[in-house]
Formats: C-alpha cells, sequence, structure tokens
C-alpha cells in the first residue's frame, strides 16, 4: 500500500524525488536538471508515493508536480514512477491523488503536457488531447486536461 505526501521543497525526499525524475524523465533523453529549473518549484505542490520494505523502510515509489496555472487550472507535470514499480497502478494512484488534492484545494481542471507515448495511459482515465502534437525537451508531447468538476 502507498503512502501519498506532500514533499517539502529542499528536503531529503525532495533530492530522492529529483533522483527518480533524472533517473526515468532526463537521462534517457540525455538531459539533467539546471538549479534555475529546480529553483522555479519552490512554490510547486511536490506529490510523492512512498512504500515500506519488508523491514519497513519508507522509498519513493513514484512522484509529480502540480503547478498552479491560474485559479482554476492546475498543471500536472514530472510525472515518475521508478522502473522497479511501473505497471503496478502506481501512475494511476499518483494522478488519483493528484486529482483529488486539486479539486480540495479549489482547482477545476488539471492539465498537462503529456509525452506522446503516454497519452493512452491518460486517455484511460478521463484526459482529452488539446491541440496539435508538439516538441518538448526534444520529443514529441500533447496538451492534455480533464475536468475536475
Amino acid at each position: 500500500m502507498l503512502d501519498f505526501r506532500i514533499i517539502e521543497y529542499g528536503s531529503c525526499d525532495y533530492q530522492n524525488m529529483i533522483s527518480l525524475r533524472n533517473e526515468v524523465l532526463r537521462k534517457p533523453l540525455g538531459l539533467t536538471f539546471s538549479q534555475e529549473y529546480l529553483q522555479q518549484e519552490i512554490n510547486d505542490v511536490l506529490i510523492g508515493a512512498f512504500g515500506k520494505t519488508a523491514d519497513d523502510t519508507s522509498f519513493l515509489a513514484g512522484c509529480c508536480i502540480l503547478t498552479p496555472t491560474n485559479g482554476n487550472t492546475v498543471q500536472l507535470r514530472q510525472m515518475a514512477v521508478s522502473p522497479t514499480w511501473q505497471g503496478k497502478g502506481i501512475g494511476s494512484d499518483i494522478i488519483t491523488y493528484a486529482e483529488q488534492y486539486a479539486v480540495e484545494n479549489g482547482f477545476h481542471i488539471l492539465s498537462m503536457h503529456a509525452r506522446k507515448e503516454a497519452t493512452g495511459f491518460y486517455h484511460k482515465l478521463g484526459y482529452e488531447t488539446c491541440g496539435e502534437e508538439f516538441t518538448e525537451v526534444g520529443i514529441p508531447h500533447y496538451e492534455m486536461r480533464k475536468n475536475l468538476k
């Protein structure tokens, strides 16, 4: 079972979050995070999905970031699940938690720039593609969104 919690910017959990995002999202594209990029996350909502090992040690299984874009809309960014834990429903659980958090904090729309390869996953969760394919971080993306209310 997963324990979801908001990660504090700059904490040890945050450093683990950066490592996971780097491994899953950046390294495969030959990219790294700049300090300037990471500093922009200071006011974002950093969500972590934590599991427990047999000896009760906590580990970060997945994460995402919510960035408010206006009073009504929040953008999901940097969604990542540890390769060891992919295919076990953790991504869907993270999205469910992020949607609940958004609604509880007054947001009505969740949007994202989804990698083309992930659009099927988001479609299954009720997200719609908006607009044409575009390139971000060197790979194809689509803007996707879902009305939460």
